[in-house]
């Protein structure tokens, strides 16, 4: 990725950059507009939400002045408001003019509204920030593909972990470390408490006091490691969201997961290195160039990972990576392997190095492409009519299981997990069968066309 900074002194010559924001008002959009308000080098312009109530609630709420925005109708008001240096919150794709912005930043997290966002923007001349992994991980390639040949920018968000991710693997490649995994840790640390023998997922609690004894990884790796996820068995670790994510990683940087479920270990941050080697040097990993999540285990007070990434790599030179060890850096027991790592993913306080990097003549395109494919496998067995709809905080499909696989590896009838949504099985699904499009009725077309376009595009 180009240094976003270089592109500071050619875009305030012209004034600040007009930023759109679809799906305003959420979480994301909280954050990345409360971080605009701090910047003279970008502004937002308009603001696109079916929800225009908490849109102005949110503004509001972030110290705005009521002048400094406009609820608009139709077109000719909107443009009227940002000629006033206003920001136009509007509830209509039909009103989200190109020549009010110059970047769209896509928060929307649906892959039917986000896709269509993102396309038309991008047919519009207007370069693209994608925040909605969904909509990355559907339709991102063939995006990517049309914006290079459209002239403009499309890169995934800075300040969710995919972006973050290949952005620390930048680094690591550019300093020439060989690569053996990379990945994030899960939202929710593991929080164990030895006074209480508890251990707590957010709100959630467990009784565990065998914990105690785990807290340390022990000569066989693999033992304390099944012993933990067989103490923490009660809570659900694994999440679509997860899965998601990596898909993304894995478009742009070819790791494939090691298996289609990830590894999920429970782990402190300081064992990473030990516990993604190579299986023959005691780990986890079948083969190097894995991609993977794991969660965090710690003790009340000690700080947390954050959801933040790392990245495993061969050491090389022993002296100096007793040097670093010595300095506090994670290195493996037998000194083969290091990680590297960012604990934190801060969502909308980081986007503005990502716009700011869509608008550099300094910026090269990436390329991504479909390496690996985010799929549902059925849970139980499934009847027909049943409707699958994504739903919760972590954007799940009730009865249906996310799987990362290599896509050489997978039928191309295979139906993308996203492009479940709101779609209607036409016929019965056995448990363990990944749901093809053959399975499901009420589809969105665009979404499959796009996929399959990106699809052969090629590895």
């Amino acid at each position: 990725m180009s240094n976003p900074a270089a592109s500071i002194i050619a875009t305030t010559a012209d004034g600040p950059i007009a930023v759109a924001i679809t799906g305003a008002s959420g979480g994301f959009g909280r954050t990345f507009l409360a971080q605009l308000k701090r910047l003279d080098t970008m502004r937002a312009s308009v603001l696109v939400d079916l929800d225009l109530g908490a849109a102005s609630a949110l503004l509001s709420d972030l110290g705005y002045p009521d002048d400094s925005w406009s609820v608009c109708g139709d077109a000719s008001a909107v443009s009227t408001a940002v000629a006033a240096g206003r920001i136009a919150l509007v509830d209509d794709i039909e009103l989200l003019d190109p020549e009010a912005y110059d970047v769209l930043v896509e928060a929307t997290g649906s892959t039917r509204a986000g896709f269509t966002f993102a396309e038309r923007a991008i047919d519009q001349g207007r370069h693209v920030v994608m925040v909605s992994k969904e909509v990355e991980s559907l339709s991102g390639v063939y995006l990517a593909d049309r914006a290079k040949h459209a002239g403009v920018a499309y890169l995934p968000g800075m300040g969710d972990q995919p972006a973050n991710l290949l952005s620390l693997l930048d680094w690591v490649s550019a300093v020439g470390l060989p690569v053996v995994a990379v990945g994030k840790s899960s939202e929710y640390d593991l929080v164990f408490d030895p006074s209480t023998g508890v251990v707590r997922q957010l709100h959630e609690e467990l009784h565990a006091p065998e914990v105690a004894e785990l807290l340390t990884l022990g000569d066989d790796r693999i033992e304390t490691l099944d012993a933990r996820t067989t103490a923490v068995s009660g809570f659900k670790r694994a999440a679509a969201a997860d899965y998601c994510e990596m898909a993304v990683v894995s478009q742009y940087s070819g790791h494939l997961p090691d298996v289609e479920t990830l590894h999920y270990p429970v782990a402190r941050p300081d064992e990473l290195a030990d516990i993604y080697a190579l299986r023959e040097h005691g780990g986890l990993l079948n083969a190097p160039g894995a991609a993977d999540v794991f969660s965090m285990l710690r003790l009340p007070g000690e700080a947390s990972f954050a959801g933040g990434e790392f990245v495993i790599v061969e050491t090389g030179d022993t002296a100096t990576w007793q040097m670093l060890r010595e300095k506090g850096h994670v290195v493996s027991r037998d000194g083969r392997y290091a990680c590297i790592f960012s604990p934190y993913h801060l969502m909308g306080v980081e986007t503005p190095r990502s716009v700011l990097e869509a608008v550099s003549e300094h910026h090269v395109p990436a390329e991504p492409r479909q390496f690996s494919t985010l799929v549902g496998r059925a849970e139980h067995d499934l009847p027909i009519g049943t409707e699958l709809r994504v739903a919760g905080h972590h954007h799940e499909i009730d009865g249906v299981a996310p799987v990362l696989r290599a896509t050489v590896d997978t039928a191309p009838d295979v139906a993308p997990f996203y492009l479940l949504d709101r779609a209607t099985l036409a016929r019965p699904v056995v448990a363990g069968e990944l749901i093809t499009v053959q399975d499901i009725d009420g589809f969105d077309p665009r979404l499959w066309d796009a996929f399959a376009v990106g699809r052969e595009l090629g590895a």
